[in-house]
């Protein structure tokens, strides 16, 4: 009987989100605090209640705590060797970026998501 160490195990690898948003740094992981809130960012908090809702997943990714997922996305990592921070918020829809520099609205993922091409 052979084993396997654990040394020798990978991980496997994340399941690719329906729905993945890279937000620009935020005092909190919603921007949903202090005195005065962003409509914006209510809309974009609506608009992922919605889709997991639906039964999409939804990642959302912020790069102070999880700058993995901004590296890691060759897409991304252009978008903001570019432009910057300008480039952010940048939406991924099942990995094509869809909308960069703003957040992208429910009619733009739901074409995104209905589209062969995402």
């Amino acid at each position: 009987m052979s084993t396997i160490s654990m040394l020798d195990a990978r991980p496997a690898a994340p399941a690719q989100a329906d729905v993945a948003l890279y937000d620009p740094p935020m005092c909190c992981p919603t921007g949903l605090c202090g005195p005065a809130l962003d409509q914006t960012l209510l809309d974009t908090n609506e608009l992922i209640l919605a889709l997991k809702e639906r039964g999409l997943s939804v990642e959302r990714y912020q790069m102070q705590s999880q700058p993995q997922a901004f590296v890691g996305n060759t897409e991304v990592m252009r978008l903001i060797r570019e432009r910057n921070m300008e480039a952010l918020p940048i939406t991924a829809v099942r990995g094509v970026v869809i909308k960069s520099g703003a957040y992208p609205t429910r009619a733009e993922v739901d074409a995104a998501l209905e589209s062969g091409a995402a």
